[in-house]
């Protein structure tokens, strides 16, 4: 997905999730352009709530190319116009002032060369999703740790990305400091204004 919508959406995460019911046509349709697999469609609709099922569909769709955002705008366009143009006039605004400033997601000097609680990566954890696999990755967990990590976390996204933050912590002792998440952010391609939300 293009960076740009990327943030859209995850500085839409809590407006949409109150505006938008993900109804059935809503993720049918992204089913049937191939956005979701059969798999997605389960686990947002095993959430208990709409809320809960609009966050875990933003939360998948950033993972799913290119094409996951022209396809979210066209599935919103019959039930819900004014949240499609609400979108489509944000990203222009985005476009007209550029991106955000550093301003935006500055973090202390005096916070880059300290360790992360577990409190705040809890924190980061929740506002990461599905696309912490390769935040991790670049954190220097192996791919058998992330397995580990999903199997001891099964049924919750939160548990898996916090036990491989936790990990990545426990691995590298001192040297895992918020420095060095703000570098891994970035070259995960993660907006690193989400450590701004984690220190604000």
């Amino acid at each position: 997905m293009d960076p740009a919508h990327r943030e859209l959406l995850r500085k839409q995460r809590q407006h949409l999730s109150r505006q938008v019911l993900v109804s059935d046509a809503v993720v049918q349709f992204l089913y049937q352009e191939d956005i979701l697999t059969a798999s997605h469609v389960e686990e947002i609709e095993c959430e208990a709530t709409n809320q809960r099922k609009t966050l875990r569909l933003l939360d998948v769709l950033p993972t799913r190319g290119p094409r996951a955002f022209p396809a979210l705008l066209a599935a919103l366009e019959a039930d819900f116009p004014w949240v499609r143009t609400g979108l489509l006039e944000q990203l222009e605004a985005h476009r007209e002032t550029g991106p955000s400033s550093e301003d935006d997601w500055h973090i202390p000097a005096a916070l880059l060369g300290r360790v992360p609680s577990d409190r705040e990566l809890s924190r980061l954890a929740s506002l990461l999703g599905p696309e912490s696999e390769s935040l991790l990755l670049q954190l220097g967990l192996s791919v058998g740790a992330l397995f580990r990590c999903r199997a001891d976390h099964p049924h919750s996204t939160h548990g898996q990305v916090l036990a491989g933050l936790v990990t990545w912590r426990q691995s590298v002792g001192k040297a895992a400091t918020v420095g060095r998440l703000l570098d891994s952010l970035q070259a995960a391609e993660i907006h690193p204004s989400v450590l701004g939300e984690v220190f604000q």
